[in-house]
């Protein structure tokens, strides 16, 4: 499994423009671009992030958005509200076609009751949101966030089995975590549509360290996907609390680089 980093692990000591130069001397060759505020989404910025990208040989696996800002409310019933809304989507589609990005990493709604959720409204919200991501050539990547619908497993199967368009998923151990829910029921509910892995680590003090620092089982980790098909990227996100110097961080790409990797060499010898 190839290895690369969030721009996120710098929010907010490093602007998103300068994060490319830097994950790029840190050794990664590849990321996702976490955009941290609106003004960001303006296809201006974007066209000055692909320069960077270009100029320093880096590619971009995922975008993610200032989730919190607008995507709770692509699900709102006030149709101006969802509207607007729609148009911030869009716009980071856009930017995420333009960075040749694969998908899309998406929060959504946020945690209530499964039993009072209107279930065609919200599906026919994310058949209208992955169509316009489709068309785009992206993967709208649905990630699994602790105080998101998405940290249950019930309304994960439900989108995977009600929806017209194909759902993917963007798995973050750091969320299962913080959900009390195991890693592997996460995996076995996204399947063959895991689009994209953020790896980080936890012990029983912190929900998110630097891999590792805390005491998940890569291994287990590995063969689970295996299981599943899972042949894209990891990427490393964690926050910038969780390491005192970049260095850090290439040392942890080379963990979790020879803890993935020589896991599936050796399963492959079996």
């Amino acid at each position: 499994m190839d290895i690369g980093l969030s721009s996120a692990c710098f929010y907010p000591k490093l602007n998103t423009e300068h994060s490319i130069h830097t994950m790029k001397e840190l050794g990664f060759n590849f990321g996702e671009i976490f955009l941290n505020t609106q003004s960001e989404y303006n296809e201006e910025f974007i066209r000055a992030l692909l320069v960077k990208k270009e100029l320093y040989e880096f590619n971009v696996n995922s975008v993610h958005a200032f989730s919190v800002s607008f995507e709770p409310y692509l699900f709102d019933k006030y149709d101006r509200r969802r509207k607007d809304m729609l148009k911030q989507f869009k716009k980071v589609v856009k930017a995420a076609k333009i960075l040749g990005a694969s998908c899309y990493t998406f929060h959504g709604m946020r945690h209530t009751d499964l039993s009072g959720l209107d279930t065609k409204f919200i599906l026919d919200i994310y058949n209208e949101l992955s169509y316009i991501a489709l068309e785009a050539g992206i993967k709208l990547a649905q990630e699994n966030v602790s105080w998101c619908m998405s940290s249950n497993l019930e309304f994960l199967t439900l989108l995977s089995q009600e929806c017209k368009y194909p759902i993917y998923f963007t798995l973050d151990l750091k969320q299962a975590c913080k959900a009390n829910i195991p890693i592997e029921k996460y995996i076995k509910v996204m399947g063959s549509n895991i689009v994209n892995l953020h790896i980080n680590d936890r012990d029983d003090n912190s929900p998110c360290l630097l891999p590792g620092k805390g005491n998940l089982d890569y291994g287990d980790i590995a063969r689970n996907l295996k299981n599943v098909n899972y042949s894209g990227k990891g990427i490393i996100e964690v926050y910038s609390d969780n390491f005192s110097s970049y260095a850090e961080l290439t040392k942890a790409k080379d963990l979790v680089s020879k803890k993935f990797n020589n896991n599936s060499a050796t399963q492959e010898m079996i």
